[in-house]
């Protein structure tokens, strides 16, 4: 591993990403969705794509708001993991939707689009929706630019 991250700063190098970064910081923030619902699917999305910058970054963000360790590690386990609210649980049962192939049909069922409708009015939900989006639109920065797990953006990007 290298002791920097193999992309340069995409903030300095596409400056209009920066308008992008801070309105989906904004939409995921807007208080419809607990903040450690939104971390606990980001958290489950690094997991499912195997990296370990996101999982550093989401933990540590987790154990920022005083989460438990119980609570963490059952992200990984979350099916049969009692510490998980059913909201909480549809949220990741998305995520995990969104990004697992279904060799039997769409990824998102009607069934679990309702499940997620019992738990999140309208707006909730498509603020759950754009959650999701944020987490997609860094997986790419974390898989292909490598940043160095536990170190901050400022920290390690090339200039």
């Amino acid at each position: 591993m290298t002791a920097r991250s193999r992309l340069s700063n995409p903030l300095k190098l596409v400056p209009e990403f920066g308008p992008v970064n801070g309105a989906l910081f904004k939409a995921t923030g807007n208080g419809s969705v607990p903040q450690t619902t939104i971390s606990l699917l980001q958290l489950r999305a690094g997991q499912l794509v195997g990296n370990t910058y996101l999982t550093t970054l989401h933990t540590g963000n987790l154990r920022e708001a005083g989460e438990s360790d119980e609570r963490i590690m059952g992200v990984a386990t979350w099916k049969d993991a009692p510490c998980f609210s059913d909201a909480e649980r549809v949220a990741l049962a998305l995520v995990e939707a969104v990004l697992t192939p279904n060799p039997h049909g769409e990824r998102v069922s009607d069934e679990l689009y309702a499940r997620a409708a019992e738990h999140y009015e309208e707006k909730a939900l498509a603020t759950l929706i754009i959650a999701i989006c944020q987490v997609f639109f860094y997986i790419p920065l974390a898989v292909i630019g490598r940043p160095l797990p536990g170190v901050s953006p400022a920290q390690q990007w090339r200039d």
